[in-house]
Formats: C-alpha cells, sequence, structure tokens
C-alpha cells in the first residue's frame, strides 16, 4: 500500500517529513509479488529505488514463493516494481522507517505491460505526494480522495489526507481522516501515532496515552518502535508524571541507542531528579548525535550551565 507522510510527536506541533541518516545501521523491505489470481510469481524482477532525491536503485528477484527482501541502508520513500515475463509489471510505493521492516505486496495482472489503471492510479498519488511537499494542500486531499475512492481499502490515502488537512490546521477533519484509516488497519502505527500527537495536543491527554500505547504495541516489534515509545514518554510528561516519562525515554534509548531526542528528554528527566552529572552526559549525548537539531541550543546552553554550576 502507500504511505508516504510519517507524523511525530518530537515537535508536539506538525507533521514532519523523515528522511534521517541511517548510516551504519539497516532496515529492509520484505515483498511478496502475486498474480491477478493470487499465486506466488517465481522469478520476478523487482527494482526498489528510493525518491528521496539520492537516486539509489537496487535489484532484486522473488523466490519460489514469490517473496523477496531488499535490504537498505537508509529509510524514506522508495518505489517498488516488480516485473515478469507475459504478466507485466505493477508498482507501489513504500515508506521504509529506520530499524524497522516495511512489507509491500505486488500484484501483476496480465497482459504483457504495466497495468494502465494502477499507472495512473501512481500518478495521481504522487501528484498529492508532490503537492503537500510543496504546501498546496488542498490540491493533495483532491489528489488523495481520488486515489482513495479508487481504492477503497488504502488506509495510507486517509492518513495523508489527515496530515494535509492538520496542514491546514483543520483539526476536525484530520481526526477524521486518520480514524478512517484506522478503520481499514487497527494496527497502523502512523496513524495511531498522529491521533497520540493530536490528542496531546488538545490536552486530551487520556486518549493521547491510549492511541500512543497501541502505537507502541503496533511498531513491528515485542517492545514497540523507538518513536512510539518516546511519544509515551511525552505525554506522561505534559500530564506531570515526570518519573514514569523517564522510564518511558530509558526504553526509548534501549529501543534505538541513536534516538537523539530520547537522550534530551531523558536529561530533562534527571535534572528533574537533581542528578546533574547524569543528565549533563544525557544532554552531551544528544549534542552530538543531533548539534543542530530541534533542541540543541537549549541542550548546549544547559551543559555550560550545568557545568559551572558542577565546578562551584
Amino acid at each position: 500500500m502507500f504511505k508516504t507522510l510519517l507524523m511525530s510527536i518530537a515537535t508536539l506541533t506538525a507533521a514532519l517529513w523523515l528522511s534521517a541518516d541511517a548510516a551504519a545501521q539497516s532496515t529492509m523491505i520484505r515483498g511478496k509479488v502475486l498474480d491477478a489470481d493470487g499465486k506466488p510469481v517465481v522469478g520476478a524482477a523487482v527494482v526498489v529505488e528510493s525518491k528521496g532525491g539520492t537516486n539509489r536503485r537496487h535489484q532484486t528477484k522473488t523466490d519460489r514463493r514469490g517473496e523477496f527482501v531488499q535490504l537498505l541502508s537508509e529509510s524514506g520513500d522508495f518505489m517498488v516494481t516488480a516485473t515478469a515475463d507475459k504478466l507485466g509489471s505493477a508498482a507501489a510505493p513504500v515508506r521504509v522507517r529506520l530499524n524497522a521492516t516495511s512489507e509491500v505486496t505486488i500484484t501483476i495482472a496480465p497482459g504483457g505491460a504495466a497495468d494502465p489503471k494502477a499507472a495512473e492510479l501512481k500518478k495521481v498519488f504522487d501528484e498529492g505526494v508532490a503537492a503537500s511537499r510543496t504546501g498546496d494542500h488542498d490540491t493533495a486531499i483532491a489528489r488523495f480522495t481520488t486515489a482513495a475512492t479508487a481504492i477503497p481499502n488504502c488506509h495510507d490515502c486517509y492518513y495523508n489526507i489527515g496530515v494535509s488537512y492538520l496542514q491546514k490546521k483543520d483539526e476536525k477533519q484530520a481526526e477524521e481522516a486518520w480514524k478512517k484509516a484506522l478503520e481499514l488497519k487497527p494496527d497502523y502505527p502512523e496513524a495511531l501515532t498522529a491521533l497520540a500527537t493530536l490528542y496531546n495536543n488538545q490536552k486530551r491527554f487520556d486518549e493521547a496515552a491510549a492511541m500512543s500505547g497501541k502505537a507502541a504495541a503496533s511498531g513491528g516489534s515485542a517492545g514497540g518502535s523507538a518513536d512510539a515509545i518516546y511519544n509515551q514518554g511525552i505525554i506522561l510528561w505534559n500530564q506531570g508524571k515526570i518519573a514514569e516519562a523517564k522510564i518511558k525515554f530509558e526504553e526509548t534509548i534501549k529501543a534505538d541507542a541513536n534516538h537523539a531526542d530520547g537522550h534530551y528528554q531523558l536529561g530533562m528527566a534527571l535534572l528533574n531528579e537533581g542528578k546533574t552529572a547524569e543528565a549533563v552526559g544525557a544532554f552531551e549525548t544528544y549534542l552530538k548525535l543531533a548539534p543542530t537539531g530541534q533542541f540543541a541550543a537549549t541542550a548546549k546552553a544547559m551543559v555550560e550551565q550545568l557545568k559551572k554550576m558542577m565546578e562551584r
């Protein structure tokens, strides 16, 4: 299915495009290629292309079960195209998240060429992505809505509609779109996180915590994704539950040692406990991981001030 925009509670305000530098880390796309009857297509050529401006291109083939795995060293938006003799080709966009497995199923219709309807739908969806990136959210909503009408189960379409509505500051419509996405895919972590963010901003903390908990549970691993756990910590922090929030920030770092914001918030929790030296260490780690990050100026000032206090 389609997946392009990703919401993060880290800014506590709006949608963010994620293109994290995943050097020295890995992630993957796992997929399967089926024919029109739902049977596996053996030996289909699979091309995985980055849409984030890096022009990276990977090639592989399906095995005897019609499945393939492509390891990647970066997160972001990718286009996966499968081609088979006598069947033609079909493509699907995939959002790849760092340290997670993204799954995709591609169905190739017979005819010796790409399905024109699928190609047109892809074009419409890509137009929505392009419009959203340029700030033309009315056009983005229209394009994603057209795609959703063509594919009734396109939960990614409704998710992206919600993101565009939020950019227009229409929180009610954004909420409805994300709820629709969850009707189609109840364990959709991006939509769950988006609603958690929205409810947190609206001070609907109980609902925010519930959504964030579901997002963590659906994060693709036993402990949930680092981002989802971090979100839980932020919501607890905003509720004044500092000790509980600290535990979540520690869990965040355990899930992803390079989660910069997790280190920063852990530093704030440690500072709240009066553990100055440990807080300095957490802030310094944040600055190493995100020297130009959103909390960089504050973290730097905190380190300088706290070190002076420690020297007295």
